[in-house]
């Protein structure tokens, strides 16, 4: 499949219409082979860019305490916001290759990592259907680490609860809006605790 065959469709009288907007967070916290994870972070961005999707903007990079505390050594995390493709399959697919490129494992969720792609948002997409998604959301935090979804849930069920995604967003991509809840990325990162905003450094 090349890259006009993916996402947004030609038609006789428009020559292209608009994709919506993809959000993705990046993280990793050990080297790869080009290096520590800032430069792994750069690089993927990079690639990323030589696939049918384009990378439109992206925040600072910033350290952050490692999730789940004791897990391994702090991480490297940033947002960026790409177009190209309607297709959030097409664009998972993209993020997985371009993760294993660098070295990524995925043998231990939450284990430590060289590069961790995920897609945020695509639009105002909601997958694969409201009541699925909001069951995700609402998981007790017991269950959280036990239980893996077995399909893509769009937009990420823990990004409001996540200072290392939020706050990238909250840079790069300030207005942009929940499309279920209607909340805006500022607004998110604002209501954060102190102390979680606190232990995120801009690099």
């Amino acid at each position: 499949m090349g890259p006009q065959d993916v996402g947004c469709h030609k038609t006789p009288i428009i020559a292209r219409v608009a994709c919506p907007k993809v959000i993705i967070a990046l993280g990793g916290n050990i080297e790869s082979a080009v290096g520590p994870p800032a430069s792994t972070l750069a690089a993927a961005l990079e690639s990323l860019g030589d696939s049918f999707l384009t990378v439109e903007a992206v925040s600072p990079f910033f350290a952050t305490p490692c999730f789940p505390a004791g897990a391994g050594p702090d991480y490297v995390n940033a947002a960026a916001v790409l177009s190209g493709s309607d297709d959030p399959q097409a664009v998972l697919d993209v993020l997985h290759s371009t993760e294993a490129v660098f070295g990524r494992s995925r043998r231990q969720r939450w284990g430590q990592r060289t590069l961790d792609l995920d897609l945020i948002s695509l639009g105002d997409v909601v997958l694969p259907d409201l009541k699925t998604y909001l069951s995700w959301r609402d998981l007790p935090p017991d269950r959280r680490i036990e239980t893996v979804p077995d399909r893509l849930i769009l937009p990420h069920p823990r990004l409001q609860d996540r200072a290392f995604v939020l706050i990238p967003l909250a840079h790069v991509a300030p207005d942009w809006r929940h499309p279920v809840t209607g909340l805006g990325a500022a607004e998110m990162a604002d209501a954060l605790p102190q102390v979680e905003k606190s232990a995120i450094k801009q690099l």
